[in-house]
């Protein structure tokens, strides 16, 4: 079984080994460097006034100050919130009054939208910059220089709040109970994530999404509970990519499916000469993988691509091998935290196996949204499972299947209708790059089905496209399934993380004259 402890017990045996490397630049943050670092951002917080179990948030690009601060506060006890690094004045706004942060640490990058944000919001809460030259009271490096490497003498294990991607709506916090776990106590995900995929102190991982999403930041900090190292890329190149692992003999990929695609879509030469010997697992997550793309991905890197499901809530945590998926194919695998069930989602009861409908979570991790009752109270039933509203079945071997979002479903004339069957479909064609599938509003049937595809190459014209699409639709769709009708974009809205904003496509179509 792995062994997880802290930084320090790695910067304590093997000081020089590298906590992280910054992809792009190249620049190393040894594990005695991280504990020095994290360390002094932890005195500066207390010496702030900051206290285990308040908290703070972080507005940050990949930065190499990034993974320091997310261990000055956990160190600290304290709650810790990353937010995105392109978000808006706004949306920044939002997250710092939602969560009640404290203290803002920021990067020069991100400085304009942070500071705006903490003016609008609470002007008096103190601003901390990384990097360039901040005035003396918010220059970061400079303050907590000035305090000694030591550990605080009331160190516990702090928390993540993440907040959920916002697909459906405004993002909400969610939050974990407060345990007062003495330092080296790993969350339960990390001890499941190390045994999961082999973590240890040869492990080198790559997570090339931004830091403030929940699977990279959690993966990179549970690489450094075993003595890992971790590849942090300032941003996501597919070519870039696989010269990373080429250079940095990486080990573990946690990628999401579109990556997968713009990797797939790299000259063959390129993929051909890259050297993936190194590998010993993929690992994929965060959004639906179309099972054609899936195939490619098993047949390029082999054997050892994983899939998992959970959410940040982290209410139920399946997971499959290659070998499972090809012959399951389109499961997420079987429940390895929580125990799933399907219930009708009008009557609540239960369904029997292979029957669809809303999926729940018995003896998950317990979680609530921050400063929402309703939406908590909304996520439980009676018996105590808990649900993060996404559909699906589970066959009779327990293999979990998602269908799709209920957020997403599509009522046209009494029948439901599943975008994610759809677009799986249309991801098929080999000039289709993105697609996604939504209901708009239909005199008629109430809804219907609506297509908006971002082609694979500008020369496709939108009219053939469409009349192949429609083609492909009627050979593997029942007709009430297939669009009543097709839009081209170059680019669809998706996260960061790759999930798809179906809700701005949307909300775009309605606002139309």
């Amino acid at each position: 079984m792995t062994m997880l402890s802290f930084p320090d017990d790695h910067a304590a045996r093997a000081p020089d080994v590298p906590a992280y490397i910054m992809a792009g630049s190249g620049e190393v943050v040894t594990y005695a460097a991280l504990v020095e670092r994290s360390r002094r951002g932890a005195q500066l917080m207390r010496a702030m006034g900051i206290r285990a179990g308040d908290h703070i948030a972080i507005v940050m690009e990949n930065h190499p100050r990034f993974l320091e601060m997310a261990w000055a506060a956990q160190r600290a006890g304290i709650r810790y919130t990353p937010m995105p690094s392109r978000a808006t004045v706004a949306e920044c706004a939002y997250l710092l009054a939602d969560c009640g942060a404290r203290l803002l640490v920021t990067s020069q990058a991100c400085r304009e939208v942070a500071l705006a944000a903490r003016d609008e919001v609470a002007p008096d809460m103190p601003l901390l910059q990384v990097d360039g030259t901040p005035a003396p009271d918010e220059d970061y490096v400079a303050r907590a220089g000035a305090h000694p490497a030591e550990p605080l003498d009331d160190e516990e294990e702090g928390t993540d709040v993440l907040y959920s991607g916002g697909t459906t709506g405004r993002p909400k916090g969610i939050v974990r109970e407060r345990t007062h776990a003495p330092i080296g106590t790993p969350p339960g995900f990390a001890a499941l994530l190390a045994e999961l995929f082999g973590f240890d102190q040869d492990t080198v991982l790559c997570a090339p999404a931004p830091m403030y999403h929940s699977a990279p930041l959690r993966f990179a900090m549970t690489v450094h509970r075993v003595g890992g190292t971790a590849i942090v890329m300032e941003r996501f190149d597919a070519a870039a990519l696989l010269q990373a692992v080429e250079r940095h003999r990486i080990t573990h990929l946690k990628l999401v499916p579109t990556m997968f695609q713009r990797l797939l879509t790299l000259p063959d030469d390129v993929r051909a000469q890259a050297d993936i010997s190194s590998l010993r697992s993929v690992i994929h997550a965060a959004a639906p993988c179309p099972p054609a793309l899936k195939r490619q991905v098993i047949d390029w890197f082999g054997p050892i691509v994983h899939e998992f499901y959970s959410a940040t809530e982290n209410y139920l945590f399946t997971h499959i091998t290659s070998e499972e998926w090809l012959q399951r194919p389109g499961s997420v695998g079987r429940p390895l935290s929580g125990k799933p069930h399907v219930l009708d989602r009008d009557t609540g009861l239960e369904l029997p196996p292979g029957s669809v409908g809303a999926l729940w979570s018995e003896g998950g991790p317990k979680f609530a949204y921050h400063n929402d009752p309703a939406k908590t109270a909304d996520s439980r039933n009676d018996r105590g499972w808990t649900t993060v509203g996404d559909v699906g079945h589970v066959d009779e071997d327990g293999y979990v299947y998602l269908v799709d979002r209920s957020t997403d479903l599509i009522l046209s004339g009494g029948v439901n209708i599943y975008p994610r069957e759809i677009e799986d479909v249309l991801t098929m064609h080999p000039d289709v790059a993105d697609v996604a599938v939504f209901g708009v509003p239909s005199e008629r049937f109430g809804e219907e089905v609506k297509a908006v595809v971002q082609p694979r190459s500008p020369e496709v014209t939108g009219e053939a496209l469409a009349v192949a699409l429609e083609e492909l639709c009627r050979e593997q769709l029942s007709p009430y399934k297939c669009p009543r009708s097709f839009e081209f974009r170059d680019a669809l809205p998706r996260s960061p993380t790759g999930k798809l904003m179906k809700r701005l496509l949307r909300e775009d179509y309605l606002a139309r004259p």
